[in-house]
């Protein structure tokens, strides 16, 4: 029989319990219709829920009443089902199912709500389009792939507040409205009804309150925090954010680096089963960029770079001499201001077995290279007879160049016949290192190098504390003004900022940057020192911080702290490259919701109540203003 009806079967078991041991049982399943194959005169139904897939069967000897409701049956129709669990016969055994040694005989078919045509077909992935998928967000969260990251997701976070609650740290939730303070990215503004020209902000991180929680004696401290920011589309990002917010009191860097390797070690082992290192690698920043080119090293394949600026200045080369001689000068100017500049490099990377490359191929990593704002990149390959040939060979081999020159480069390098070398040189040798650096990461992916399914983690430690802005002709902090200088250079802060290391780490695996955390400064003066250097007015600095360092001024304890990123963590232990994978309802990337079509127009009721109101300007642009 089928029905229509509120009043329901409510299921007893789900669609992933049924096992041969149940054979013989009746039960009631509820769930959507997943696939639907009719032979002669038998239906097979596959029905799925949360939990997997059951197969139901009509057989050609049931009742027409039941055949008609199984014949109406279509896709994603939600239904409620009672029937006996049976064996399935040896020849229709399906061992890619956990329940596939049993279907249930089917008695009775309640269709609890019909479905309309699908936009797409709900699978095991949906090869629909993005903007298709985040429209129809509901029918894609169905489908196996996206059902089995949201669990992941979820097994994740209890593994966190599992792992921290048994250290003895408190979860602490902090306010979503709180002061505009310059944080980086613009801040997204709430205007307030009750103070009219007034705004709250909504949390770029929780940065202060966790600083000002350690001032509270709360010593230890953690949260699943939503963080927002307002930046412009690009990428992978996402305005509203999850991260694992940790901060510490009485604690070193070795504390928090300890304390995070024991969290992830945990997580992997309970939701992955992979049992990670007990202590994870640690890679100065310098050694970073000189050896990958990039902060976020991506450590399951080789290929370090070299420097490779000696042998370039013995070679006839000219760009690659004008590049090292105008970095020189560079850095000669910049030291007789005071200031602590980088010269030029020319860098080198080795492509084991890959002189077969074609030109075509060779361009395509200088594409990557010119990102970077690399000039050029040059190109040399091994022979089988172990000789340089090719693009840049004639300034490093044969009679134009200088005697042993050749032999010196391949020894250097590691080099072997039919190995690809590559190279590029720039005054800004940051600029040679990141240019290269992109190069070797491109070479990671075509190559097929990047397992998704191993798991690299790194530490990376000793960060430059300022960097110098030319544009305004000043230092800046890398990162931001809370950060803890180490020790050593307290000294020398004002004389030297650009030689100063902060008590800064960011954890990277797989090439992405996962957390980013330090110890921050609790000493008054020596932040006052902070804000001198970085030219930070103190009266800009108390209109900005002023509950912050109106806190510090009653004992505040040494204190740091770190903030994984949830979302980029589950992606990458899901073998995804985009968080929009494991986010429920994630914004596409012009942070635009097609589900709900957020952010929309509100009505000029609303306005009014908030003093606010929309000018259409010229060619139709509009603006916000403030009602008197």
């Amino acid at each position: 029989m089928i029905g229509f009806t509120m009043e329901y079967m409510k299921r007893t078991t789900t669609c992933g319990a049924l096992r041969a041991i149940d054979a013989g049982k009746t039960v009631i399943l509820n769930g959507w219709v997943h696939r639907k194959r009719d032979h002669g005169g038998i239906s097979f139904i596959n029905l799925r829920d949360r939990y997997g897939v059951t197969q139901v069967v009509v057989d050609d000897d049931a009742p027409e009443a039941l055949k008609k409701a199984a014949s109406e049956l279509k896709y994603e129709y939600c239904v409620a089902l009672r029937g006996v669990v049976r064996p399935r016969p040896d020849s229709m055994v399906n061992r890619d199912m956990p329940t596939g040694e049993v279907e249930v005989k089917a008695e009775e078919i309640q269709v609890l709500t019909r479905c309309e045509t699908l936009p797409f077909m709900i699978d095991e992935r949906s090869d629909a389009k993005e903007e298709l998928r985040l429209k129809y967000r509901y029918l894609d969260l169905r489908s196996f792939s996206m059902q089995d990251k949201i669990r992941l997701r979820h097994e994740v976070a209890f593994a966190v507040r599992e792992y921290l609650a048994g250290k003895g740290f408190y979860e602490i939730e902090t306010p979503t409205f709180i002061r505009s303070t310059p944080e980086g990215a613009r801040d997204y503004l709430v205007p307030s009804r009750l103070y009219p020209g007034k705004f709250y902000a909504l949390p770029q991180s929780p940065q202060l309150y966790k600083q000002i929680l350690m001032v509270a004696g709360m010593d230890k401290y953690f949260q699943l925090a939503r963080c927002y920011r307002d930046e412009d589309a690009r990428g992978d990002r996402q305005p509203e954010f999850t991260q694992i917010d940790i901060e510490m009191s009485f604690v070193k860097r070795d504390d928090v680096l300890e304390l995070v390797e024991g969290m992830m070690g945990h997580v992997f082992r309970k939701t992955l089963g992979v049992e990670l290192p007990a202590r994870f690698r640690r890679i100065a920043y310098d050694d970073a960029i000189e050896l990958y080119g990039t902060d976020k090293p991506d450590l399951r394949f080789g290929m370090e770079m070299k420097d490779f600026g000696d042998l370039a200045a013995k070679s006839g080369f000219q760009a690659f001499k004008d590049a090292l001689t105008e970095g020189a000068s560079r850095q000669a100017a910049a030291k007789a201001k005071g200031v602590t500049q980088e010269g030029g490099a020319v860098k080198a990377l080795l492509v084991p077995g890959k002189a077969d490359y074609s030109r075509k191929q060779i361009e395509e990593l200088e594409a990557a290279a010119k990102v970077y704002r690399a000039k050029g990149m040059a190109w040399m390959k091994v022979s089988a007879e172990g000789r340089l040939e090719g693009g840049a060979a004639k300034f490093f081999a044969g009679e134009a160049a200088p005697a042993g020159l050749e032999a010196e480069v391949i020894a250097y390098l590691g080099a072997k016949p039919g190995d690809l070398i590559l190279m590029v040189a720039d005054a800004k040798r940051r600029v040679a290192c990141a240019s290269l650096g992109a190069v070797r990461s491109k070479l990671g992916k075509d190559l097929g190098l990047c397992d998704p399914k191993r798991f690299e983690f790194a530490w990376i430690v000793d960060f430059p504390m300022f960097e110098w802005n030319e544009d305004e002709n000043k230092w800046d902090t890398a990162h931001h003004m809370f950060t803890m200088p180490q020790e050593r250079y307290h000294p020398t802060l004002e004389s030297d900022p650009g030689a100063v290391k902060g008590d800064l780490y960011d954890l990277v695996m797989n090439g992405f940057e996962l957390a980013s955390g330090s110890i921050r400064i609790h000493d008054p003066e020596l932040q006052k020192r902070i804000f001198s250097i970085v030219g930070f007015d103190p009266a800009e600095a108390e209109k900005k911080f002023g509950f912050l360092t109106e806190a510090f001024k009653y004992g505040p304890p040494p204190h740091g702290g770190i903030a994984p990123g949830l979302d980029r963590l589950v992606m990458l232990m899901a073998g995804e490259t985009s968080i929009k994978e494991v986010i429920a309802f994630p914004k596409n990337s012009f942070a635009v919701s097609p589900m709900d079509e957020s952010p929309n127009e509100v009505d000029e009721k609303q306005l009014k109540e908030l003093s606010i109101r929309i000018v259409e300007g010229p060619g139709g642009a509009k603006t916000v203003e403030i009602q008197k």
